[in-house]
Order: structure tokens, then sequence, then C-alpha cells
């Protein structure tokens, strides 16, 4: 066995997610790294790959390693407490990296924020921009669903579900499109500086914004929902709304804008089954785990990083040092999925881990795919003829997805 290893090519030649080939079909790499074992070392990113799921969601559910961005080996050193800025304040101080503790805490009192009822009210609020959007379209026989509508949707579903007037958009817009590149590390230092200074600035605004609705709380949002759960619930702080609305940014933003994408190409290419994926939102639900898993966007996955020197999973890790999830490995498995070629908006999801699992599962999920189910079915509503006009062009400038330049679709406007 140890002889037939080392004849093995190194892991770098068989799995970039950088490489031309990766980005036209990402499909023939995952399946060879995930063949490679279940815990598989990766050179050019100095990090250990988790490829099976039931470790994965062992990990997600018993966090037996770090998600501190400081805990990792490269970081740069984590600033005492008296040198905190707004940004590390939310980052250490609070809920994202909190202890599991307080973490957990946090889960459990904001539950009623993303109830039903509240998803439902912000559907509300963000239907009459999405509108507004394909007004401003019109009826034109060909457009870039990428540059008319979907560049716009993470900033206006975050601004209309949070509750961030409009007099902000303009300072807080950025934050919006670069916030997740502060804890990427396969970026560069000067650019995870300059998103981490973009959100430093945005906490100053959100803070203002927090300080204007105390004076002016029952308003119908997510923000009014996080105050009412801080004036009832001791140890949930005002530095704990901010990191949740963070958090917000963090996922719904860049990822919202991938799945935008996804979603259009994935249905069109599939007419036939548009009328089940859109004829609810749960339906929509299901269907966009099957457009995740069907698209394998995926260039990374989630990292964790080991808090000391340990054994895990039967290697031995220093500590500091990054550790990788990638459940998209799994999604043409044979041996996970049957018939995994095969786009089945009504295929059987149990459990369903496209957000996580356990005490890490992303508590936005529901407003990010109900998001996604408005403007979806306004497309289609609009356009019921809509064609993708022609195969897009994949751009390869994304850190952490494979992106389309463009989405051009013919209307068949007569």
């Amino acid at each position: 066995m140890a002889e037939a290893a080392e004849k093995l090519p190194p892991v770098q030649e068989i799995f970039d997610p950088h490489s031309r080939a990766y980005m036209e079909d990402p499909v023939p790499q995952c399946l060879a790294l995930a063949e490679r074992g279940p815990l598989v070392w990766y050179e050019p990113w100095q990090a250990w790959i988790m490829t099976r799921m039931p470790d994965i969601m062992a990990c997600w559910k018993e966090e037996p390693l770090s998600s501190d961005f400081y805990d990792w080996e490269f970081a740069p050193p984590r600033p005492p407490e008296d040198q905190w800025s707004n940004f590390e304040r939310a980052m250490i101080g609070h809920s994202l990296l909190a202890d599991h503790d307080h973490h957990r805490l946090v889960r459990r009192v904001t539950a009623p924020a993303f109830s039903r009822n509240v998803v439902d009210a912000i559907q509300r609020k963000i239907e009459p921009d999405v509108k507004r959007l394909f007004d401003e379209l019109g009826q034109p026989e060909r457009f870039d669903y990428i540059e008319k509508i979907a560049n716009h949707i993470p900033f206006i579903s975050i601004t209309r579900m949070v509750g961030i007037p409009e007099k902000y958009w303009p300072d807080i817009k950025q934050v919006i499109m670069t916030f997740t590149e502060t804890w990427n590390p396969t970026i560069s230092d000067e650019q995870r500086e300059s998103a981490r200074q973009d959100s430093n600035r945005a906490i100053d605004i959100i803070r203002e914004v927090i300080a204007e609705r105390r004076n002016a709380p029952e308003q119908d949002d997510f923000l009014s929902t996080l105050l009412n759960i801080e004036a009832e619930n001791e140890g949930f702080e005002e530095g704990d709304i901010v990191t949740l609305i963070l958090a917000l940014i963090g996922a719904g933003a860049d990822t919202t804008l991938v799945a935008q994408q996804w979603s259009v190409y994935a249905l069109l290419k599939h007419r036939d089954q548009v009328e089940k994926a859109l004829s609810s939102p749960d339906a929509f639900s299901n269907a966009f785990s099957e457009i995740n898993r069907w698209g394998v966007s995926s260039k990374m996955g989630f990292a964790r990083y080991a808090p000391r020197d340990m054994e895990f999973m039967g290697e031995q890790l220093r500590k500091g040092v990054m550790v990788l999830m990638m459940p998209h490995l799994k999604d043409y498995d044979p041996n996970y999925y049957d018939n995994p070629e095969t786009f089945d908006v009504e295929r059987v999801f149990d459990p369903d881990v496209m957000f996580g699992y356990g005490p890490r599962y992303c508590i936005g999920a529901a407003l990010a795919k109900r998001q996604l189910y408005l403007t979806i079915t306004e497309l289609f509503k609009r356009f019921p003829d809509v064609e993708l006009d022609g195969e897009p062009e994949r751009d390869d400038s994304d850190h952490n997805a494979i992106v389309f330049k463009r989405l051009v679709l013919k209307t068949n406007v007569a």
C-alpha cells in the first residue's frame, strides 16, 4: 500500500482549483482528490483538506478545530485588546469567533429573527426593489443578467432586510462586496487589509444606524428584531448585533451573486424543471440545493485551524495549520448520490448540508434562498420564454468560486 502511494503523482497535479481545467469542469479533479483519502495534505495552500462528508459533519457538530482566523499559523498577529479596531471587536470579541457557549447562546436567542414570519416580511420589503430592477430593464431582446440584475441583488437584499436607511447606502456598498476577503487565506495581505478597512467603515455606519434605531425601534426589519432580543436577553450585546449583521453580509454578498448566476444558468439548461423548481418557496429551497450540487462552483471550502499540536483523523497536526472542509467533493460521487450526472430539482437531500450542519449551520439560509426565489421567479414571470444566448464564458478571477464573465439572455420579446 505504501509503495503504491509513493507512485501517485503529487496532489497538486491532480487538483488545482485555480486551473482552467477545473474552471471548465471541476468534477474529475474533485473526485480524484477525494480518492486520495479522508485527510489530504495540499502543499500549495499549506493546508489539510478534509474530503469525506461524515468527517466534515462530525467536525461541524463537535467543533474540535478552531474557526478563529487569528489561530491560523500565517495570520497577522492577534492585536491586544486595547488596540482593537471595530473589526477586531466584532471578529474576536463576539459571536463569529466567540467561544462555543456564547455562540450557542447567540443562535438560541436570535432564532426568532429567522422565523418563517420574519422571512415572509423581509420578502415583502425586498420585492418592490426587485420589481423596480426589472421595470428599469424594460423589454430588451437580450441582456446581461449579471450586470443588470444579479450584481444589484446582494446590496438590495442586505440593506433592506437589515434595515439600513438609504442615506447610508453609498458608504456601505463597498464592504458588502469585500467583507469575505478579510479572512480569505489565499489573497494578499494588501487585499485583506483593504477589506478590513472597508469593514471598519461599515461597522461605524452600523453602530450609527443602531443608535438611530434605538430611538425608533418598532420597525419591521432584522435590526429592530435584534434590538428587541438584546433588551430581553442578558449576555446578548450590541457587539453581537454588529457581528450578526456582518455575518449576513459575509454569507450573503458574493455567495448571493454566485447563487444568482448558477440558479439562472442551471434552470435554463433544464427548462423542463423550471415550473417544479419555482412552484413554491419550499420547492425552490430544495431545488437550490440541487442547483448548488449540480454546478459545483466552489473552489475552497470551510477553513478551520488546529488550536494546538494535536492528532486529528490519524494525522499529526501542528498548531495553527489550516484544515479545509470541502463538502462539494461529494457532489458527483455515485457512492453518495444516485445518478449524480442527472439534474433533479426534487432530489432528496437528507441531510441537506449546503449551508453547513450542527452549531455552525448558516442561520441566514432561509433568507438567502428566499431572495433567490423572489428574483428568479420575477425573471421567468417577465420573460417566460427566456433562453441562454450561447454558453457563457467562465471567469477565473473570483477568489472563491467558479463564476461567469457575462450571462447574456435572449428574452424572445416579439
